[in-house]
């Protein structure tokens, strides 16, 4: 999909940015949803077929749940018995919309799904501003329990809980690295769940002062940095600005140089992706590069033009991330 696909998306964030969010903002500073924002999917290369799903309850008072994803050909063979990798995922929207379900990510569940092959899980957690940040990080780790727990047959049967990873897109790439970093603390509470790496793709991050990359790209028609600045104003805790340590993780490093040695001490591999269309990007290399200054083993992959998200509209992008990751984890 080319980006003159993105112009079907009829509402200009940066002249109606909360009706292209799909919500109304109130006098009181409440939100008022209308829908979910239209996202246009390319749907000519449909991979469905290729996949099976199956959705579980995680925490019911929480309306938290799971989407198990297979590759269907793992259900009818009779032949093969070994196990394939655990991709454990967290969808994007700012913390503040979409869902597991939806239609904008099931191409990319079924494209990691059928070209590695893996197992994935997706997280569904809950939203701001009815539950700020940490709410999102808190039930994403509530669901590492939950999976370690194997409470459904599809997992204890075809998932190899040695050869875990975390991935996210967008704000769940922020939660695989803040989920990321409380496993690495926890890891032995989690087995038989063995984490080996952390897989952020086009990682939401955000700080009070603009980047190039943010001017640049200022008027944006995907992420322009005034649908960022609302996402962080509803996600974060109240009070909290963009140099809270949940946004910018430079913060976080400064404030604790010895935050990081943990997942380094485990030998996790991180995979940072971006792209030079996205907005976001100037702070996505710069964390590759503390990250790499900190000795932790990362691998950046930056592209030329795109834009945020095009992994989740793209069939051919949602190949290219899934080939990538596919190489990242043959080597375990």
């Amino acid at each position: 999909m080319s980006d003159q696909n993105l112009e079907t998306m009829s509402i200009d964030p940066n002249v109606d940015p909360y009706g292209y969010l799909g919500m109304v903002h109130n006098s009181d500073g409440s939100i008022t949803r209308l829908q979910e924002p239209l996202v246009p999917v390319d749907t000519s290369n449909d991979l469905s077929h290729l996949v099976v799903t199956k959705d579980i309850t995680i925490n019911s008072s929480k309306n938290t749940w799971a989407r198990i994803i297979l590759p269907r050909e793992l259900l009818h063979s009779t032949t093969s018995t070994s196990k394939l990798p655990l991709v454990i995922y967290f969808h994007g929207g700012g913390f503040i919309v979409a869902t597991v379900d939806s239609p904008s990510f099931q191409g990319l569940y079924a494209s990691i799904a059928s070209e590695i092959p893996a197992i994935v899980v997706s997280i569904e957690y809950r939203q701001a501003p009815e539950h700020r940040l940490p709410a999102a990080y808190d039930d994403c780790m509530e669901a590492l329990h939950w999976i370690k727990n194997k409470p459904n047959e599809l997992l204890s049967n075809h998932a190899d809980f040695s050869k875990c990873f975390l991935m996210g897109t967008s704000a769940g790439g922020n939660v695989v690295y803040h989920v990321g970093l409380r496993a690495a603390e926890s890891w032995d509470n989690l087995k038989p769940l063995e984490i080996k790496g952390l897989i952020l793709n086009q990682p939401f991050f955000g700080g009070n002062e603009r980047t190039q990359s943010e001017v640049r790209l200022s008027n944006d028609k995907v992420l322009p940095p005034i649908i960022s600045d609302i996402m962080w104003d509803l996600g974060l805790p109240k009070g909290a600005d963009r140099d809270h340590e949940y946004s910018n993780p430079m913060v976080g490093i400064e404030s604790n140089p010895n935050l990081l040695d943990q997942v380094k001490l485990l030998g996790w591999k991180m995979l940072v992706t971006g792209c030079d269309g996205d907005p976001l990007i100037d702070r996505q290399v710069d964390l590759v590069k503390v990250l790499k200054e900190l000795d932790v083993q990362v691998e950046g992959s930056f592209t030329q033009g795109f834009y945020h998200g095009s992994e989740i509209i793209d069939p051919l992008k949602a190949k290219e991330f899934s080939l990538l990751v596919k190489e990242l984890i043959r080597h375990f």
